[in-house]
């Protein structure tokens, strides 16, 4: 096998590595455009939620 391979495969993952945390920055940036202030805790407290389930749940597989 030749580095060709692999780069394929790398760099569409490297791209997307990178524009992840962009999406979250466009997301909260749209969501603090909306009046109401409560929306920003909403989507706070949501992300906060996913991110204990997604945690709890790896910790239960790794078990």
């Amino acid at each position: 096998m030749n580095h060709r391979i692999y780069l394929v495969l790398a760099i569409p993952l490297t791209i997307s590595t990178m524009t992840t945390p962009l999406l979250g920055a466009v997301d909260t940036a749209v969501v603090g455009q909306l009046p109401d202030p409560a929306y920003i805790g909403g989507e706070a407290a949501l992300v906060v939620s996913l991110f204990l389930f997604f945690v709890s749940i790896q910790g239960f597989l790794m078990n």
